[in-house]
């Protein structure tokens, strides 16, 4: 069968195939169930946009069926989604929603105290699970694919708008076209042998890229059935798996670590998956999760964006992503001069011994399929420079030109002139068995720069134990002199965004102050606990340093582990600090 150009041709091929195409606890729908949903969609769609609006509509929903198959009916409609995150609130909320030019907004009960005293001008709330949105539909029970469309769908028409998750100012929203999209999935379908018998479980949230790009898309192009979940459990994964036969999942950011945590048991490997596909996973975790469940990891590398790609290969090396792809000339550089950075050099134990000359920024300068960010001319800007796709994420590369995460460029710590990467601690400090998720940030030195923190979400039932870490940490011969954690803070949960990753912005506000479960290393290399004697201390180098600024904000104090809209994943507690 020839690639589909668009993916309204995709959700075509549907029509007629009764096979299950999308299961949902105890809901199963046919591929042709599917299509002609998405369809009579469409057809409501067309008739509910004004004349001459942007073919916009948003979706604040969890990942129900009506989630895919508004994807599927925007499709068919020449129309684009943009996926609204339900954890934000107020101002920002509405800003998401009038910044994306959402005339349509498509939510469920759950959801709609977000939008209570919302200024939303122009647009219509179709709430999904109400006997009006079924009256409304029931009129268009017999569109087919085709029937109703705002603008002949094309490879160039308008798919997703779907929210960056940066760390400062507000979200961009990325453009990702039909052609883009459908282009995406066929990639995977060749690259993990997607069969039309697969069965593609989505955990991870449908508001995001990762879920859309990389789960459903495939899916989609390959001929297979999803299979939803409304939000990630790790308690969950497994019974879902086999209930409906699931093959192949997504992961980002901790979702890997918090399926570790779970008690194990000896039917562990009872199962039909054979692959996960995702990011941040890290190569101890991998190992892990194969020695435990006996599933391949895939660490890819991409965003929503799409600017750059890496793909891995049989040979790539532990540790390494992969080496870029046959379209794009990807290089790492200097951030400051665009000079490429000279290849690593590693010692025993792999330990990277020029780190500050082979770490850079990984660009595209070949021809980047990055489609630009939705009405933000600026971002653009910063994005592609000098012709280059700027991806705003570090690595290093070997002789052989397999390419090695480093973090995002925030995400650099420079500590005694020389610059680390946050990635590549937290690979080591993933070792530690006590460990069930790290995270590693910069907070500032009372001298110059930065200095190390980690933050330790600890497994059931074990306490920190500061010199069995301490002794930890000695014995990693691939820990440089300058990567042991100054200080670590230990917390019931890793913090995360409602993507499933890290939330270092509120872990980076936190600090060392005092008032939590944190922990600082002595000369000796000892770790004691931090209190208000060592605050008062540090505070004191701090003012005799001049950098006195850096402590006057009451923010660290005031979080005290609790900043505002994190969660923890599934099942996670609210309260930060043990």
């Amino acid at each position: 069968m020839r690639s589909a150009g668009t993916v309204a041709e995709l959700v075509q091929r549907q029509w007629g195939d009764h096979r299950p195409g999308l299961r949902y606890e105890d809901i199963v729908l046919s591929h042709h169930q599917v299509a002609s949903g998405a369809a009579a969609r469409a057809a409501l769609l067309a008739d509910l946009l004004p004349a001459g609006s942007e073919p916009h509509l948003g979706v604040l929903l969890d990942n129900t069926p009506e989630f895919s198959l508004w994807l599927s009916a925007a499709a068919l409609a020449g129309a684009a989604v943009a996926g609204i995150n339900p954890t934000r609130r107020g101002a920002e909320l509405a800003r998401d929603i009038l910044h994306t030019e959402c005339r349509v907004l498509i939510t469920e009960r759950a959801h709609l105290p977000l939008l209570d005293g919302l200024e939303l001008p122009g647009v219509r709330v179709l709430v999904t699970d109400t006997e009006a949105y079924a009256g409304l539909l029931a009129p268009y029970a017999g569109a087919e694919p085709g029937d109703a469309v705002l603008g002949r769908p094309g490879p160039g028409t308008r798919m997703l708008l779907y929210f960056t998750s940066g760390s400062t100012g507000a979200p961009k929203a990325a453009v990702c076209t039909q052609g883009r999209l459908a282009a995406a999935g066929q990639s995977l379908v060749d690259h993990f042998g997607v069969r039309r018998e697969d069965v593609h479980y989505i955990c991870m949230p449908m508001f995001h890229g990762n879920a859309v790009i990389a789960d459903w898309a495939p899916a989609l192009a390959g001929g297979a059935a999803v299979a939803l979940r409304r939000r990630f459990s790790a308690s969950g994964f497994l019974a879902d798996v086999r209930a409906h036969g699931a093959t192949y999942f997504t992961y980002v950011g901790r979702a890997v670590q918090y399926l570790l945590a779970t008690p194990e048991r000896p039917d562990d490997r009872e199962h039909p998956l054979r692959i996960g596909f995702g990011t941040e996973a890290g190569a101890v975790d991998a190992a892990r999760f194969r020695e435990r469940f006996g599933v391949r990891l895939t660490e890819g590398y991409g965003s929503s964006e799409g600017g750059a790609a890496i793909q891995r290969t049989p040979d790539t090396p532990a540790g390494a992503i992969g080496r870029a792809s046959d379209r794009d000339d990807l290089a790492v550089v200097d951030p400051s001069s665009g000079r490429e950075r000279v290849a690593a050099v590693f010692g025993e134990g792999g330990k990277l011994l020029n780190g500050a000359a082979a770490i850079g920024e990984l660009v595209n300068r070949g021809r980047t399929p990055f489609e630009g960010y939705w009405r933000n001319e600026e971002a653009d800007a910063a994005r592609v420079r000098g012709g280059w796709y700027w991806t705003g994420d570090l690595f290093f590369r070997d002789p052989d030109g397999f390419l090695y995460f480093a973090g995002r460029t925030e995400d650099r710590l420079r500590v005694d002139s020389e610059n680390l990467a946050a990635a590549m601690i937290e690979n080591i400090l993933a070792r530690w068995t006590d460990a069930a998720a790290v995270a590693v940030y910069a907070v500032p030195d009372p001298v110059a720069g930065d200095q190390v923190m980690a933050a330790l979400a600890l497994r059931d039932g074990v306490r920190f134990d500061p010199d069995a870490f301490a002794a930890f940490l000695r014995d990693q011969p691939d820990l440089g002199t300058k990567m042991a954690p100054r200080f670590v803070r230990i917390v019931r949960a890793m913090p995360v965004t409602a993507t499933n990753k890290v939330h270092r912005a509120g872990l980076r506000l936190a600090g060392f102050w005092s008032g939590a479960a944190v922990w600082c290393r002595d000369p000796e290399g000892r770790y004691v606990p931090f209190g208000e004697e060592q605050l008062t201390a540090l505070t004191g180098e701090f003012e005799e340093h001049g950098r006195a600024e850096l402590l006057s904000s009451d923010a660290g104090r005031a979080w005290e582990g609790r900043p505002p809209q994190l969660r923890h994943g599934e099942d996670g507690p609210r309260q930060q600090d043990q």
